[in-house]
């Protein structure tokens, strides 16, 4: 009897535990459910970086070009300063206005370090100062849109053909005859601007401060892309640029 009732016990205790290491379906792990966004909304309102807009490139292969360091010996009295690749650059400022999107109007802004040249100042007599080529690497130039800048560089600017834009100064107007250091400058560079295969007169505003062996300073100036053929840029039923496009260089030049 005892032993059946051993047994007995025994096989309980076994049903007992058998049944606590039975798995249970436990629910899965929560995460918090997404948030519904704007993502389609945000899409159809990129009317600055919505690179959809401008065609794919015939190629995007960028040439390898030399902006030339090479500039004529300096006349006697003239102090040579070179202008700093990498720390002056070369933009542009052009207009557009997005059919598609209501007329949306975006200020398309490029830009370049890649620039070259000299400026030969006379400390004893500024008027006699003079300023060499400016050659500007455009085929570098980037923008807020890959596509924009590949289209610009492949089918409007050319520059896979015509990677340098060179500005040749012919006249220097507002000079003063004496300069203080540090003091401020501003005066007029008259000159051929040489974009693609078209040559144009252009002017621009210069201001520079000179401080030990360091000149800095900015240029300004207007054109228009239809003078050099290439504009304005129009994407049938999407896109339209303005003409105008301003130019803007800043210029670091150290002897």
């Amino acid at each position: 009897m005892s032993k059946t009732i051993y047994l007995l016990a025994l096989c309980a205790l076994l049903i007992t535990a058998c049944g606590a290491q039975t798995p249970t379906d436990s629910p899965p792990e929560s995460y918090p459910a997404p948030q519904q966004t704007e993502s389609v909304q945000a899409s159809s309102s990129q009317e600055n970086t919505d690179d959809s807009v401008y065609p794919p490139p015939f190629h995007t292969a960028t040439p390898v070009v030399s902006l030339g360091t090479s500039y004529p010996a300096p006349e006697g009295g003239m102090e040579v300063f070179v202008i700093v690749p990498g720390e002056s650059e070369v933009s542009y400022e052009v207009g557009e206005v997005f059919l598609n999107q209501d007329n949306a109007f975006n200020l398309a802004i490029g830009v370049t370090s890649e620039v070259n040249g000299e400026i030969l100042v006379d400390r004893d007599n500024l008027q006699n100062s003079t300023i060499g080529p400016i050659r500007i690497d455009v085929s570098q130039f980037t923008s807020d849109s890959q596509r924009r800048d590949n289209a610009i560089r492949e089918r409007f600017l050319e520059s896979a053909i015509f990677p340098i834009v060179e500005f040749t100064p012919r006249e220097i107007q507002g000079l003063p005859e004496s300069y203080q250091e540090g003091q401020q400058i501003t005066f007029l560079v008259s000159g051929d601007l040489t974009v693609r295969d078209v040559t144009k007169p252009v002017t621009f505003e210069v201001s520079f401060v000179g401080e030990g062996d360091t000149m800095t300073g900015e240029a300004t100036t207007t054109i228009l892309m239809s003078d050099f053929g290439f504009g304005p840029i129009s994407i049938g039923g999407i896109l339209n640029t303005e003409d105008e496009v301003k130019v803007n260089f800043a210029f670091v030049a150290r002897q």
